[in-house]
């Protein structure tokens, strides 16, 4: 049997037309014996179905999908998992487990974000960067999350959200703290609200949530787990290399942001955390992964 996986940097990407590689597990007597990852070929929504069908593919596990995707999927005789999330490696393995259903879900963010521990099953093989630093500091980098912290980290495009305010361009004033009132971002602070456009999956899950039926004038606080914010912070995503191993990196420091690669060849932003004994530690993991956070949210226009 070969199942397939909807891919970003180790996690179940959560737009089946959208997605730019597949992580493909041929599994015999329930354990998966060969992985591997595969581009789309420059194909994008019912073109997939006809790929993973030519590829033997006889599942596919996906986040968010359109009625048109799944039409396509079943024509092509590749049955379909769909509202999975987090690591794509144990999303297979609770397929395995028979612990994962199929639900409608809109697209969430992935990436960073996103979950579980291993199963009981033998493990499968995460990918994790290369011991390689592509790139100088980063500058601008659409995961530092000093500006506009509620925003989506990877602007991944999904499925519209339901609520009155769905699809429409709404402004709101945000603040955001840490459980022990430290604030870490403030539209208030700017001068300036936040505009973007509610339930496009351009916020983090819980912030966009929030603000889907609200009214202009309206005000809420809301507490969010890192579930609903930027994800758990992934063990994985943190390594260790000799300084040796890696050119330049004797002269980084301590919180400098790099640009590392993914073994396969795909640039990931990271922060170095440790310099020491002549090695250096990487995260991988978004700045704000695994913390809970608090918005208070002030809805202050809607643009029709």
């Amino acid at each position: 049997m070969r199942i397939a996986v909807t891919y970003d940097n180790g996690q179940v990407f959560q737009h089946f037309g959208r997605t730019e590689q597949f992580k493909l597990y041929d599994v015999e007597n329930g354990l998966v014996t060969v992985s591997e990852v595969i581009g789309n070929e420059g194909l994008s929504h019912h073109a997939l179905a006809d790929l993973l069908r030519e590829k033997g593919v006889d599942l596919l596990i996906c986040g968010g999908i359109g009625q048109g995707g799944a039409d396509a999927l079943e024509n092509a005789g590749v049955k379909l998992v769909s509202g999975a999330e987090g690591s794509a490696d144990e999303a297979v393995r609770a397929w395995l487990r028979g612990e994962l259903e199929s639900r409608e879900a809109n697209c969430r963010e992935h990436g960073e974000e996103h979950r579980p521990d291993a199963g009981e099953n033998e493990p499968v093989e995460e990918e994790a960067p290369s011991e390689e630093v592509s790139g100088e500091e980063e500058e601008g980098d659409p995961e530092d999350c000093t500006s506009n912290c509620g925003t989506c980290p990877h602007h991944c495009a999904r499925e519209l959200m339901p609520g009155k305010n769905s699809g429409k361009t709404v402004r709101v004033h945000y603040r955001g703290t840490f459980n022990d009132g430290t604030q870490f971002d403030s539209s208030y602070d700017r001068g300036e609200p936040l505009e973007f456009v509610s339930g496009a999956g351009q916020m983090i899950p819980g912030f966009d949530r929030a603000v889907l039926d609200m009214e202009v004038g309206d005000a809420c606080d809301i507490h969010l787990m890192p579930e609903e914010a930027y994800g758990p912070s992934h063990p994985g995503m943190i390594f260790t290399v000799p300084v040796s191993a890696m050119p330049g990196a004797e002269n980084a420091q301590v919180g400098q942001k790099v640009w590392l690669q993914t073994v396969d060849g795909r640039p990931i932003p990271a922060r170095v955390t440790a310099l020491e004994d002549g090695n250096i530690t990487f995260d991988a993991n978004h700045e704000m992964a695994g913390k809970e956070l608090n918005f208070h949210i002030e809805l202050v226009e809607v643009v029709e």
